[in-house]
């Protein structure tokens, strides 16, 4: 079944649309097609985003970001 979807688009947008519809040969269909295929390739399917780093450095203290022991003098 196919799925019909209307839009509004900015000035912009729109210039865009008919230049690439112009480039490729492209009618509007086509183009919001592809536009979501890509979109959807340029995703991460599955995979939550994550801290860069998280896990990867230990201090071989287990408590060190709890124990205010640790944090004496911190930001002096």
């Amino acid at each position: 079944m196919s799925r019909v979807i209307h839009a509004r688009l900015d000035v912009e947008t729109d210039r865009m649309l008919r230049q690439i519809e112009r480039r490729l040969g492209w009618n509007d269909s086509k183009a919001v097609r592809e536009g979501i295929r890509v979109l959807n390739s340029l995703l991460a399917q599955g995979r939550r985003r994550k801290i860069v780093g998280l896990g990867q450095f230990d201090s071989g203290i287990p408590d060190l970001g709890s124990n205010k022991d640790h944090l004496k003098g911190y930001g002096e």
